[in-house]
């Protein structure tokens, strides 16, 4: 994707089970676990396209985030306190080859930024 698509929603959900079954129903999602990533079920759209996580929810995360593909997470972040933003989770790993990190903008909402390719195994 190129850089500044929405790439990836978290959802936080508090009961796994029933988030998956609420989804599912309600849009026609295929949720499923992923192998490397138990415990996060990941969600696609009827379109192929869209899609995202159910992740745990937390102190920290108690609404959905929208994620963003960037060509550089370190340049966009040097970007985001630039411009008045602030880094709530610097860049780290979710595989060899992908990376994530989190800001918040200065009216307050939580951003995903992605870079890299995350291999599924599909």
């Amino acid at each position: 994707m190129p850089h500044g698509d929405i790439t990836h929603i978290d959802i936080p959900v508090s009961d796994m089970d029933k988030a998956q079954t609420f989804y599912s129903t309600l849009f026609g999602w295929q949720i499923a676990e992923i192998p490397g990533y138990e415990g996060y079920p990941m969600w696609q759209a009827p379109n192929k396209i869209s899609g995202g996580g159910l992740a745990p929810r937390s102190e920290g995360f108690t609404q959905p985030r929208s994620y963003v593909e960037v060509d550089s997470i370190d340049d966009t972040l040097a970007k985001v306190t630039e411009q008045g933003g602030k880094v709530l989770m610097e860049k780290g790993a979710i595989s060899d080859t992908s990376w994530w990190a989190i800001f918040e903008d200065p009216d307050g909402n939580a951003v995903g930024l992605y870079e890299g390719v995350t291999d599924t195994g599909e």
